[in-house]
């Protein structure tokens, strides 16, 4: 990802408390600001309170198991900008429309692009809980999720691979809510913890036509499944950027990210697999 691209998402969560704040009311950590605190201490009262160390959820997790969310679940996980590089039709070309968008392999592009993204494999398994009906699997709800590249690029936009579409798909729950994608490992790329993002639609007839969306989200992944992809070849920008920030420090993940934290399993030479509950 070239540095321009960087620093538009960066930009975008850096449009003042105006913007912002009606995302912070309606999260999970809304109840903090209920105290008539400044925002500074709100922000850091609610990150004391909330966040995880980003290496809690590295140890291996059951045979088809969530992520740090569980059923009786009762917060919906955080909502998030989709970034400027969402691929819905907001900020550019509508990748949900075409028909090749709806897959479970995102490694490879579709259509007239044939690009392959490299790097460690990485499965994403997302469970959808429905809130309405006490947390139970979502049956029918579709994710689309996307992130960017081993390089940090992202498809459709950054320069390099704005001709491609992988690393970008939709997929519909099974009756227990859960939507599984083949992929490999995001890079870090200055300024941003590494993440996938997603959105999560009533149904796929939704989320192909991008309309109904019930949340957009961000995925987190934790430092020792990030430190051990990025010691492999291809990674060498990771390694550095990954030092130079934290969860904490994170635009989206500084006031609280136990909801978003990926339990990730496997190792490099076999892949990996990162799970997540993702309560609507």
């Amino acid at each position: 990802m070239t540095p321009d691209d960087a620093a538009d998402e960066v930009h975008e969560h850096d449009l003042g408390l105006s913007h912002d704040l009606p995302a912070l009311l309606g999260r999970r950590r809304a109840l903090c600001l209920l105290g008539g605190a400044g925002l500074s201490a709100v922000l850091a009262a609610c990150s004391a309170s909330d966040g995880a160390r980003p290496d809690a959820a590295a140890s291996p997790a059951a045979s088809g198991g969530a992520g740090s969310a569980t059923r009786g679940a009762t917060s919906e996980i955080p909502a998030e900008t989709g970034g400027p590089f969402p691929g819905d039709g907001s900020n550019g070309v509508n990748v949900l429309t075409e028909s090749g968008i709806v897959r479970s392999d995102l490694t490879r592009s579709f259509g007239t692009s044939s690009g392959v993204a490299e790097g460690v494999p990485l499965t994403v398994r997302l469970r959808v809980l429905d809130l309405t009906k006490g947390a139970a699997g979502y049956d029918g709800a579709a994710v689309y999720v996307w992130h960017c590249d081993r390089d940090g690029g992202y498809s459709m936009y950054s320069d390099r691979v704005r001709d491609q579409n992988y690393c970008r798909g939709v997929q519909a729950a099974d009756v227990d809510g859960v939507v599984s994608f083949t992929t490999i490992f995001p890079a870090a790329y200055q300024g941003r913890w590494p993440h996938i993002h997603l959105e999560v639609y009533p149904s796929l007839a939704a989320a192909t036509t991008a309309s109904g969306k019930l949340r957009t989200s961000q995925l987190a992944l934790p430092a020792a499944a990030c430190r051990a992809a990025y010691a492999t070849p291809g990674y060498d920008q990771s390694v550095a950027n990954l030092e130079q920030t934290s969860l904490e420090t994170d635009l989206v993940f500084s006031d609280g990210w136990s909801l978003q934290l990926a339990r990730v399993t496997g190792d490099v030479d076999r892949g990996m697999t990162a799970t997540l509950d993702v309560p609507v």
